[in-house]
């Protein structure tokens, strides 16, 4: 199997972490403030990335510069796109957040044509609107369903797209400079030492707030935090950061479109919610706007 085909398995396993997340952040926010919830998150993803170096299996050389140079990507992910996003979902459904990031791929479109020059053709674009076109028809099916539409955590959850777009687009250009693991490392170090100094300030001004180590207590908390923590913060990360590291940013992104499929999925299977037919078209013309997008930018590099 060649680099490539790795690549978008990797993307695919990436969004369906992704897609199961949401619901696992609604539920750890019954419990903490988004604050402490990130701050636990990235503790365990931390744990996570540290277990392969201790054990020998990967190195990471990592100098002060080496860190300075990576720190503007770890403001925008994971800093700015999880912080967006868990407040986001504070007034926003899990099913409005698999939405609303699904339109990462026309930021990322746009950033990766200024910032990288990967110019994608015609007919990429037209199948990026086709899947675009999907996502919007969920949505509108969904928004007869959704009750308690919140503006503002829709603008929370809008900024954290933009933040996984810009993400994106330098992920893409360091991983030519650094491994995938040590981005992934760094980011996961700044992202936990962040959140934590947030946290702890948060409840110094306000010692009222929710406890800090009571949720600990509870199973539920715990299962939900574990996979926010090791799967969809460093995992997905790692994943993400290896397929940027073989494919153009504009194709990983456009996998995005796929997370609220997940999403909704997991609200049928998991939740007992319904789904009818115009889901399934609304499915069906995302799916094929993800693959035309990725297998005709493929052909025309093989003609090049």
């Amino acid at each position: 199997m060649n680099d490539t085909k790795k690549a978008y398995i990797a993307t695919l396993i990436q969004v369906a972490i992704i897609g199961f997340s949401f619901m696992f952040v609604k539920v750890a926010l019954e419990y903490v403030s988004p604050l402490v919830l990130l701050s636990y998150r990235f503790f365990f993803a931390l744990l996570a990335s540290l277990l392969p170096i201790i054990v020998k299996k990967v190195s990471v050389d990592i100098k002060v510069s080496d860190i300075l140079k990576i720190l503007p990507l770890s403001l925008f992910y994971p800093v700015l796109f999880f912080g967006f996003q868990s407040f986001g979902l504070l007034y926003s459904s899990s099913t409005e957040a698999g939405i609303i990031i699904a339109t990462a791929p026309i930021f990322t479109a746009i950033l990766s044509n200024i910032f990288l020059k990967e110019k994608t053709t015609k007919v990429q674009n037209l199948f990026i609107c086709f899947s675009m076109s999907g996502i919007i028809y969920i949505s509108v099916v969904n928004s007869m369903q959704i009750e308690g539409f919140s503006i503002f955590g829709t603008i929370l959850l809008i900024l954290s797209t933009v933040s996984m777009a810009f993400y994106n687009i330098m992920s893409r250009k360091l991983s030519k400079t650094y491994s995938y693991y040590t981005l992934t490392f760094i980011m996961t170090l700044i992202g936990f030492i962040i959140f934590t100094v947030l946290s702890i300030g948060n409840y110094a001004i306000d010692p009222k707030a929710i406890s800090i180590t009571e949720p600990l207590t509870s199973a539920k908390f715990l299962f939900a935090i574990v996979y926010l923590g090791v799967f969809s913060s460093f995992v997905s990360s790692l994943l993400t950061n290896y397929a940027l590291s073989k494919l153009e940013a504009s194709k990983v992104s456009v996998f995005s479109n796929l997370t609220p499929i997940i999403t909704l999925l997991v609200g049928v299977f998991i939740l007992s919610e319904e789904i009818n037919y115009k889901h399934l078209i609304g499915i069906a013309v995302t799916i094929i706007g993800v693959l035309g997008t990725n297998l005709f930018g493929r052909k025309k590099k093989k003609n090049v």
